[in-house]
């Protein structure tokens, strides 16, 4: 099977970067664009300016779906990102560009993930307690088993690889059948407390304020859109005070739309309690703190999923 415009494709490293154009990539992003997407060697290697560097939009995570709508000769991929949801820009989910040997030609046979990643990082196996073929999978990954567990040990089929890798059963769990709890959610986000701020990021080696409320419920099977202001048309409006731990403070400045997302971690007493866990553009990490004024002047809504 080959790759083709028209059809789906699913990722094949464990996490890819989604481009506004390849035009737009710099030097900095090479161990991005690799065919063994090496995305900590990128984070760790920009500066502060860098990470919030406008060319990325997103990033997929391995054996997530795309829809192919171009294949350049000089390697590129035009795709829709069909799992991450972007009405203003696709209804079909978010738009934009990846390297193509980043992508796999749909198999039939191994689609439709039904475990779940749990470990915040880790690395798929050539067998039990064997090398590290996949580095850097991240919490939230699909994969589909590939027979039952062996000494502790499951056996996973994943796009381009020719054998099945393994990964220890306590790093994977089932797919949720049920919606999961507010604190439930919460608890995950928190795992990603410190993480590096990424703009467009949406993995544990760098994130940004949307990408944490995305993967923190993707976690959990539930599909929020990928960026702040679409996440406020999907979710349910709160009066103000009437918060609890999990729902989400949305930011925005007069007049203009939805610029920034927060998970609310603290039930406030009165307004000047308020509390969020959120990736920080100007702290550039993941950080949970009270609200300083700045925020409080410019909080527009609580909502909740």
């Amino acid at each position: 099977m080959e790759l083709q415009p028209g059809r789906e494709a699913v990722v094949r490293v464990a996490v890819a970067t989604l481009w506004t154009a390849p035009e737009a990539v710099r030097p900095i992003d090479q161990p991005a664009l690799a065919t063994r997407a090496d995305i900590p060697a990128w984070v760790s290697g920009m500066d502060t300016d860098q990470l919030v560097g406008d060319c990325v939009l997103s990033q997929l995570l391995l054996g997530e779906r795309v829809l192919i709508s171009e294949l350049r000769p000089d390697g590129w991929a035009r795709v829709v990102a069909v799992e991450q949801p972007a009405a203003k820009l696709d209804p079909r989910g978010y738009p934009g560009w990846l390297p193509a040997d980043q992508l796999a030609p749909v198999d039939p046979a191994v689609t439709g993930g039904t475990l779940v990643v749990d470990a915040t990082v880790t690395g798929l196996r050539a067998a039990p307690n064997g090398p590290v073929v996949l580095p850097g999978v991240v919490v939230g990954t699909r994969l589909v088993p590939a027979g039952p567990p062996r000494d502790g040990w499951q056996p996973v089929h994943v796009p381009g690889q020719p054998a099945p890798l393994w990964l220890p059963d306590g790093q994977l769990t089932a797919a949720p059948a049920e919606p999961p709890s507010a604190a439930d959610v919460l608890a995950v986000a928190q795992r990603l407390l410190h993480v590096v701020y990424v703009w467009g990021g949406l993995s544990a080696y760098g994130i940004d304020c949307s990408g944490l409320v995305h993967l923190a419920w993707r976690r959990f099977g539930v599909l929020l859109p990928r960026d702040a202001d679409d996440q406020a048309q999907a979710t349910t409006p709160l009066p103000l005070g009437a918060e609890r731990p999990g729902d989400l403070y949305f930011f925005a400045r007069p007049g203009r739309k939805i610029h920034h997302i927060g998970i609310v971690t603290a039930v406030p007493g009165d307004h000047e309690n308020r509390r969020m866990l959120h990736a920080c553009y100007r702290r550039r990490r993941v950080v949970e703190e009270l609200l300083p004024a700045d925020r409080t002047a410019t909080l527009v809504g609580v909502h909740r999923v």
